[in-house]
């Protein structure tokens, strides 16, 4: 009657106003935009009707252009109980010329919809729905209870009659209750949502929703308690926390987050499935077409239960701290008994370090027998020779474990000529390390004149004093390089990478899209800014550890350099040369590794998951060199060599995560690059870096394959080098035709894969060839070796366990997530974290000890394989 007297108004008087009590403000936006109140033009009659009308009752009415309907409704609503209402409506016609417009004005707001229910896809195509049912938003109510009204506006613009049914019910189970399931259906048209209040004593919690059901794709959000909810495709992404999910979701909620202590939970199913990985539906014929949705109806059940409190949290930072600082103490307690064994075995056999081994009777231990090489590499030393040459009969002295004897006198004046010897090989000595200007590349210290280098080279049994030649101080500072540069790559990497996640880490908290980040959803524990702590804090190991390692390094590094200083020949001309720069240059990169594992952990994704790869392809170069290091001190490569070798790996890695998914030709091309690499480095291994790397490298190798092999069917000349390289490049082709032919997503993984599998294989060549040679292993050094492997092979079932990936869309990922398994703080990857960390660091102690029973051997004895 109000908008029949104001049209009445209108008509009569066009100039003037048309007057409205302000409480029904939104019956005068219905007087304008249905009736054209207030137009300069007079619109056509339109009746209207109002109906009290009842909740749960169907009511079938038809509405055309002339008539409008109003569906009157009221409730109580109680501010300590919560009820949802649902309008639902069926547009029973087909072939709508408009359609029908439904308003439902609220006290505090107006929700509007048309049905059929055009929703858009991608690339603009259009899904209609004749039955759509919206929940009303419940605003907040300051009195203990009240009874309010809404009404339902029904219009079109159609001139024929349109049949339609509408429907008022109240929601059951509005209000989700802590810790119990409610199932539910959603569909494009019919979305849901449910509101849940935090209880007392309760700070987060986690949202899961799950289904049986991979697709349709849906949504779920998480929104303050406001009007109105976005509750559709469109929109949904507008406000709040919200995620893709197929069977899985799960989103962590703080109560610091909404201040009235409650939030709605909203489910809305997805019009199209690309976004969760589903197939692509075909273009529309023309741009207006309509395309039948079919029935993307979606069963689902939601839960809500209470995080961890802050206790958990302490829980989990004390048992990381004390796993990593137990290795601390029991590094402290191992060196603390080999000092006590060391000092305990001076006083039983007092040996002065700085005494020659003619002036203690001994030569350096060497009761090895070498396999094959016995026959034809074995040489002894000066002094073993003088001391074989004056041998009688009753006097002492050890020619490696036999006794011989040699005359008093003569051993007497062999002693004072060694003394002599020594002083003046220390005089030269002194006076060649003064020098300030000794660069590697100003002089080569191998006596040209008695052998070149060309020869020593390609004999056929090598030995370390061969290949250990050059000033130690040019080498030492060679070797320095190598730390100094892969601290400058780290400074250099690190900065721009902190930055770029913390960006990441604020775009998430702004905007609430959490399809940016693949975390395990399941096992995600915020604190502060970091939605995923708890994967951050388990690679405290790799730092921790490497700083472990560094400090080890650097003890061993002060030992020699005290031995050095004092002119102990054991460390002068035994065992195997001491080069540290190599050890600090893994430790700081193992370090590395746990930093910018950390950071790739903030918000892991595709577009960065090299930087939680990128010092592991480092450790694995650096890991190589080292083992070829140990025998082949003069011939290693240079630090910008190995660097510029370790970036072009990395380059690769970033071209193949960027290019690599499904190219052929880029597949091509790598396994082309993969397989001459390893042709020319197993050239370079084979011949001890006398082989010149340039254009004509491929038409010599042809030629000496065809001279030396095919025409005088002779085999190698160095048959154990062979044998490695061998199966190096069996494993290296085998691998580079696994790429080509599965063309696997990870790219970054396969390239790990690639670096990892040389590393054992040479690494067990070098086990191998060591025992093969009559060395032995330690016992420290056996125990560091049984344990790493245990270690290893625990770590790599939580690493296969897959929690998230990112090869996937972010929906597809989550239906891997799962539950905490430890302390219901860490799960099966933050294990990884842990497990690896331990292994690697268990890994560089077998490099740094592996070589202990040569300390007392002379170089000259110790065989380069």
């Amino acid at each position: 009657m109000l908008l029949r007297s104001c049209w009445k108004s209108r008509h009569k008087n066009s100039s003037g106003p048309c007057w409205i009590q302000p409480g029904l403000a939104a019956l005068l936006w219905l007087c304008v935009t249905q009736l054209g109140c207030g137009s300069g033009a007079v619109g056509e009659t339109k009746s209207v009707v109002q109906k009290d009308a009842e909740f749960d009752v169907t009511y079938n009415d038809t509405v055309t252009s002339e008539n409008q309907t109003i569906y009157a409704f009221n409730h109580t609503v109680s501010r300590n109980r919560t009820e949802g209402v649902r309008v639902s409506v069926d547009v029973l016609s087909q072939g709508l010329e408009s359609p029908i417009l439904f308003v439902v004005r609220q006290k505090q707001a107006v929700l509007s919809f048309q049905v059929p229910l055009i929703l858009r896809g991608l690339y603009q195509r259009k899904y209609p729905y004749n039955h759509v049912g919206r929940t009303l938003c419940q605003p907040p109510t300051r009195a203990l209870s009240e009874t309010q009204y809404f009404f339902v506006d029904v219009s079109t613009l159609s001139s024929q009659g349109t049949n339609f049914q509408l429907r008022v019910s109240r929601v059951e189970s509005f209000t989700l209750q802590t810790d119990k399931k409610f199932s539910f259906t959603a569909s494009p048209s019919q979305p849901q949502y449910f509101k849940y209040v935090f209880p007392d004593g309760v700070d987060t919690v986690i949202v899961k929703v799950n289904s049986d059901m991979n697709f349709p794709c849906s949504v779920m959000s998480i929104q303050d308690i406001q009007c109105p909810v976005y509750d559709l495709d469109n929109n949904v992404a507008f406000i709040g926390m919200y995620q893709t999910m197929t069977k899985k979701g799960a989103i962590t909620v703080q109560r610091k987050d909404f201040p009235s202590n409650s939030f709605y939970v909203v489910v809305v199913v997805k019009t199209e499935d690309e976004a969760c990985g589903g197939p692509l539906r075909f273009y529309p014929l023309r741009p207006d077409e309509l395309i039948d949705a079919g029935n993307r109806s979606k069963i689902l059940d939601v839960v809500v239960t209470p995080a961890i409190n802050s206790k958990v949290y302490v829980m989990g930072m004390l048992f990381c701290l004390g796993i990593f600082f137990s290795f601390y103490l029991l590094t402290f307690l191992v060196a603390c008994l080999d000092n006590k064994r060391v000092n305990k075995k001076r006083e039983l056999f007092p040996n002065p370090a700085d005494m020659s081994p003619a002036e203690t009777g001994k030569t350096p231990a060497s009761p090895y027998e070498y396999g094959s090489f016995a026959d034809n590499g074995s040489t002894l030393s000066s002094e073993a020779i003088t001391d074989s040459a004056t041998s009688t009969d009753n006097n002492y002295g050890y020619m490696g474990q036999e006794p011989f004897k040699r005359r008093p006198i003569l051993n007497h004046l062999h002693h004072i000529a060694v003394r002599i010897e020594r002083s003046l090989d220390s005089v030269g000595r002194s006076r060649q390390e003064s020098l300030s200007s000794v660069e590697e590349d100003d002089y080569d210290t191998l006596d040209d004149i008695n052998s070149d280098k060309n020869i020593v080279r390609t004999k056929k049994f090598l030995c370390v004093s061969d290949l250990a030649r050059k000033d130690k101080r040019v080498l030492s500072k060679k070797y320095q390089i190598y730390f100094w540069n892969i601290s400058t790559i780290a400074v250099f990497y690190a900065l721009p990478v902190i930055q770029l996640v913390i960006t990441y880490q604020t775009v998430v908290n702004v905007t609430g899209n959490q399809d940016i980040c693949y975390y395990n959803f399941l096992c995600a524990h915020p604190l502060g800014a970091l939605s995923a702590f708890n994967n951050i804090l388990s690679n405290l190991g790799y730092v921790m550890l490497g700083l472990l390692f560094l400090l080890i390094v650097l003890k061993r590094d002060i030992v020699h350099n005290r031995a050095m200083v004092r002119n102990d020949l054991n460390a002068l001309e035994c065992g195997i040369p001491k080069h540290f720069g190599l050890f600090y240059a893994m430790g700081t990169a193992l370090m590395m590794e746990g930093l910018l594992s950390a950071c790739y952990h903030v918000c892991p994704n595709y577009t960065n998951f090299q930087f939680d790869t990128s010092f592991m392809y480092m450790i694995a170069g650096l890991c190589m060199l080292k083992l070829y290091q140990k025998r082949h001190p003069d011939i290693n490569a240079s630090a910008y060599t190995a660097y510029a070798c370790l970036a072009a790996v990395i380059f690769f890695s970033v071209l193949g995560v960027v290019f690599g998914k499904g190219n052929t030709v880029f597949w091509i091309i790598f396994s082309v690059i993969h397989i001459l690499a390893t042709l020319l480095l197993s050239t370079q291994l084979y011949y001890m870096g006398r082989w010149r790397l340039d254009s004509g490298v491929l038409r010599r190798m042809v030629y000496i394959i065809y001279t030396d092999s095919i025409r005088q069917c002779s085999g190698p000349m160095y048959i154990d080098r062979m044998v490695l390289l061998v199966m190096g490049n069996i494993v290296n082709w085998s691998l580079a035709a696994y790429g080509l032919i599965e063309r696997p997503n990870d790219f970054a993984s396969y390239l790990l894969a690639i670096a990892i599998c040389n590393l054992l294989l040479y690494f067990a060549f070098y086990i191998i060839m060591k025992l093969r040679s009559g060395e032995r292993i330690k016992c420290l050094a056996l125990v560091c070796i049984l344990f790493t492997a245990v270690v290893w092979g625990f770590a790599l079932y939580f690493f296969f366990q897959g929690l998230s990936t990112w090869q996937k869309t972010p929906a597809e990922s989550r239906e891997h997530n799962r539950d905490c398994i430890l302390l219901l703080f860490f799960d099966d990857h933050d294990i990884w974290h842990f497990l690896s960390s331990i292994a690697m660091f268990g890994s560089f102690l077998v490099l740094l000890t592996m070589d202990d029973d040569l300390d007392t051997v002379q170089r000259d004895k110790i065989y380069v394989f």
